[in-house]
């Protein structure tokens, strides 16, 4: 039996550890294991455990009595607290398992015993204890988001504003009380009482105050002065629009934006439980930025040629550094970027289809999905990369497949064309709708997936990984749909081809070594640096594509199909948040050197430096690739896909 002294009083270590969490959840066996190895140590009043920059002990500290008082060293290289730890508590984790240097101090305020563990416990014994790893996981996950904001607004504080437009509510940005009128009203009265209140819109109300649909001032232009009935006695149920757009006044601003352009409208209704509060426009939006550069929603509605969108295109460089700049979080910089890349696609395809008219070729011979795919299928792209999309148009007789194709073809290739012009590079492996395999009819998209997965060639699985991620961007949607349900449903039923590309991902690991430290690459053209794309993210992506398969879930983007998975229990709270976390760790590391490297007159390739970094992103940074690792790990023993 191994003593310490706990309350005052001589206690069994096995009987203190079952007192702290999350070592509780050992059974004593392991208990006793534990104990048999660690070490017991005494620190003074004001002794140092360990000093900032100290390398690594690779040891837990547990306080069994006493405190701890966590330092870092500003500028003048003065302590400055940062937290304390009591008894129960553990510290040292931040580096226990490498042989870095401390980020910070940590110093007794008191007299003070630690029960001490080597890492070599967590290597061998809690390892095995499922119970123990997931809540230790969760443990260090809510200290690594604590972590992660910090290193957000360490990252982005210097080019930050006083005022940070992106994370304003809209009850700070709506009109209120909203102008309002009774479906009974005649259009005279509208047009007077817009004129009067200077407002572009009313909202449309029932004798219960509640909104039943909108009037804006292009109402009366189109549906009224443009057809000439301005003399005729209509109110505003007969011009108004029903399908109001809402938003709760806690949203934040970009949530609000998201929904404009997500429907090309410039209004929305703010309501809540009580009812309406009030109205948000693009204008009130656009008016809380210094910048203006949200005129692009409108900038690329106007333009009717592509050398007009190439101009527009620029303005979303211009959005990207305001919201990073605003410290945006990456998924809010990832959708909303996104979402202007599809509204740029979007009018380029129209531009080309009417194109296709002028030049005789006349309108699509039957409907048709545009789909992207890659990071942009997943709503993950922030800046202009490779093209990766395709075209499924509805099945056709076969003697009208020939025409059909050719005429897809030709407008692929203007669509592809108009999109290089605007800065989206051509695909290098020919993954776009001009190339025929990527534009097909939706019965020779069937045929093709189901050639993929009976047949697992190299090539094949290439092609799949490829495709899976694929998102309707425009035209006919459920096209898209039902080919992503014959996906879904022919996965399920295969689950052979999940195992061959759960071990397709697991033949390249995340590259830490037994330490936990990040390998950087030893190649004389990318020598000390690491490509977060390929080194950590495309692991994530893989498996919880995989993941995703075998549940059925159609979701494409990488944080929604966590959430679907988590709410699925196929991961545990804890792990859902640490997984979240480290891919919003690596995006955010993503954006951040794409920025540098365009603002260098360079093309991003995703390579960073880890030696560049501060002590605090380089600890973010190992902790997301830990994260990616216990990610491969779990993919493995779900398909019993192992590597060795």
């Amino acid at each position: 039996m191994k003593l310490i002294l706990y309350n005052g009083q001589p206690t069994d270590a096995a009987a203190f550890l079952k007192k702290v969490v999350p070592f509780n959840l050992l059974d004593p066996k392991t208990i006793d294991a534990v104990v048999k190895r660690v070490e017991i140590r005494d620190y003074p009043k004001g002794s140092y455990v360990f000093r900032q920059g100290d390398p690594s002990q690779q040891s837990l500290f547990i306080i069994v009595t006493g405190t701890a008082e966590v330092t870092v060293l500003d500028e003048q290289d003065k302590e400055v607290i940062t937290g304390l730890r009591g008894e129960l508590d553990f510290f040292g984790e931040t580096v226990f398992m490498s042989d870095e240097a401390y980020p910070g101090s940590v110093k007794a305020v008191e007299d003070m015993i630690c029960v001490i563990l080597p890492y070599e416990l967590f290597e061998t014994i809690l390892s095995q204890s499922a119970d123990f790893s997931s809540q230790f996981s969760r443990i260090l996950a809510s200290r690594m988001r604590k972590v992660y904001q910090a290193l957000k607004s360490d990252m982005f504080s210097e080019n930050a504003p006083k005022e940070q437009s992106m994370r304003k509510r809209v009850s700070d940005l709506m009109s209120t009380p909203p102008a309002t009128c009774l479906q009974g009203d005649e259009i005279t009265a509208l047009a007077e009482k817009m004129t009067t209140k200077n407002v572009s819109s009313l909202i449309v109300v029932d004798n219960a105050n509640q909104p039943v649909g909108i009037v804006t001032e292009k109402d009366l232009v189109s549906k009224v002065l443009a057809r000439g009935d301005f003399l005729k006695r209509l109110t505003a149920s007969d011009i108004m629009s029903s399908n109001l757009l809402t938003v709760a006044p806690e949203a934040f601003y970009y949530e609000a934006l998201l929904i404009m352009v997500k429907n090309k409208v410039k209004h929305l209704v703010v309501v809540d439980n009580e009812g309406l509060q009030g109205i948000i426009t693009i204008r009130d939006l656009i008016i809380s930025r210094s910048t203006g550069a949200l005129t692009i929603v409108n900038s690329i509605e106007k333009q009717t040629t592509i050398e007009g969108l190439v101009k527009a295109s620029k303005e979303i460089d211009r959005v990207l550094h305001a919201l990073v700049a605003e410290n945006a979080s990456s998924k809010e910089i990832l959708q909303l970027i996104t979402e202007f890349f599809d509204r740029l696609t979007i009018k380029i395809i129209q531009l080309c289809e009417r194109e296709m008219q002028t030049e005789g070729h006349g309108p699509p011979p039957v409907a048709y999905s545009w789909i992207t795919m890659g990071s942009s299928g997943r709503l993950e792209q922030f800046v202009k990369t490779d093209q990766d999309n395709g075209i499924i148009y509805d099945n056709v007789p076969p003697e009208k497949e020939e025409e059909t194709a050719q005429y897809f073809h030709i407008l692929a290739e203007k669509v592809v064309e108009g999109l290089f012009q605007v800065g989206f590079a051509k695909c290098k492996g020919n993954v776009m709708a001009s190339n025929p395999i990527w534009c097909r009819s939706f019965r020779s998209w069937r045929d093709s997936i189901t050639e993929w997965i009976n047949n697992l060639d190299n090539e094949n699985v290439r092609l799949m990984t490829i495709f899976l991620d694929f998102r309707h961007v425009y035209g006919k949607k459920s096209l898209c749909d039902l080919l992503r349900n014959f996906v879904t449903r022919k996965f399920q039923k295969a689950p052979t081809v999940l195992l061959f590309l759960t071990k397709d991902d697991l033949m390249h690991r995340v590259p830490i070594n037994f330490f936990k430290q990040i390998i950087t690459e030893k190649s004389k053209e990318h020598r000390n640096l690491v490509n977060l794309k390929s080194a950590a993210c495309v692991h994530m992506v893989d498996c919880l594509r995989n993941f995703s398969l075998r549940e059925g879930i159609v979701e494409t983007n990488t944080f929604r199909r966590l959430e679907e998975l988590a709410k699925r229990g196929v991961f545990s709270p804890d792990d859902t948040e640490f997984f979240t976390t480290a891919y919003e760790t690596l995006m955010t590391f993503r954006i951040r050197q794409s920025l540098l490297q365009l603002s260098r007159g360079e093309h991003p390739d995703n390579y960073i430096n880890p030696n560049d970094l501060t002590k605090k992103e380089k600890a973010a940074l190992r902790e997301a690739f830990i994260a990616v690792d216990r990610m491969q790990n779990l993919t493995g023993h779900a398909f019993y896909a192992f590597i060795g």
